[in-house]
């Protein structure tokens, strides 16, 4: 199992702080949130990726993907009738991606609920129909920069355009391109599913949809802090063969954000180790 740390855990300490705790907590990689690399995700280039990468090895860490994609600068938008608007959020995903390649990431996550939620008087189709373009435009950017780009399904109660891993699936299908695959995070699985979590990722696993896996407690905190068994899920992990990361993105920290990363690393390999 490859375990990497969601960063904004550990912000606002610095890159270097966060890699030597994550390494000390037995993490084998950060996942990055821009917001948390520059008050204006915009203004990163690649020389900045670079050097994330060269701090992350010198405590043997990889950057294994990128998160939390939209959150900065405020008001971004892929559904937008504003075109203007939606072609400077396209711009900026495009930047993230080639930064994704510049630092070693393999994988994009795109959840960003609000960014693609409708706006006041807009149906959840229309919205759809605007996210799926939007996606199907990055397709070939994520292609040629040799990534992943993961369309993050997300609860109910964050966003109405994409809840469920099928819905997902059914959207990568339709653009039909090999950069673009699916992720499932247990916390949102949790809440959207109609079948255990666990069942849903064998399924989309063995279709070759999931590309990534976050771990999270349906309250979300981090894995061991509530009633979310993560056995069968890791299980369904080794039981197929997984080669790919899976990342810790707790979002209630509990102690604090170290002391939630340092506990889930902790159960997270210790339930794996018992695994047959």
């Amino acid at each position: 199992m490859k375990l990497s740390l969601c960063n904004e855990v550990l912000h606002p300490l610095p890159l270097a702080a966060q890699c030597e705790a994550a390494a000390r907590w037995g993490y084998a990689a950060l996942e990055l949130a821009p917001f948390t690399l520059a008050h204006d995700p915009s203004t990163l280039r690649a020389a900045d990726a670079r050097r994330w990468r060269d701090t992350a090895q010198q405590q043997g860490l990889a950057i294994s993907s990128l998160h939390w994609l939209l959150v900065r600068p405020e008001g971004l938008s892929l559904v937008s009738d504003d075109a203007a608007l939606r072609r400077r959020t396209l711009d900026l995903l495009r930047q993230l991606i080639d930064l994704a390649a510049a630092c070693g990431a393999r994988v994009l996550v795109h959840g960003s609920p609000r960014q693609r939620s409708p706006g006041p008087g807009q149906s959840v189709a229309d919205a759809l129909a605007r996210f799926e373009a939007a996606l199907a435009e990055l397709a070939p950017h994520a292609a040629a920069a040799g990534v992943t780009y993961c369309v993050e399904p997300l609860g109910r109660f964050e966003t109405p355009v994409i809840n469920t891993v099928a819905e997902a699936a059914g959207l990568v299908d339709r653009i039909g391109s090999p950069a673009l695959r699916t992720m499932l995070d247990v916390s949102a699985a949790s809440h959207s599913e109609n079948e255990p979590v666990h069942e849903v990722l064998r399924r989309f696993l063995a279709s070759g949809h999931i590309a990534h896996v976050q771990l999270n407690d349906h309250n979300r905190r981090g894995p061991g802090q509530g009633d979310t068994d993560q056995r069968p899920v890791l299980q369904a992990l080794k039981d197929s063969g997984y080669a790919g990361w899976v990342a810790v993105e707790p979002f209630d920290y509990m102690p604090d954000g170290p002391g939630c990363a340092e506990a889930s690393a902790r159960h997270v390999h210790e339930l794996w180790s018992q695994l047959t």
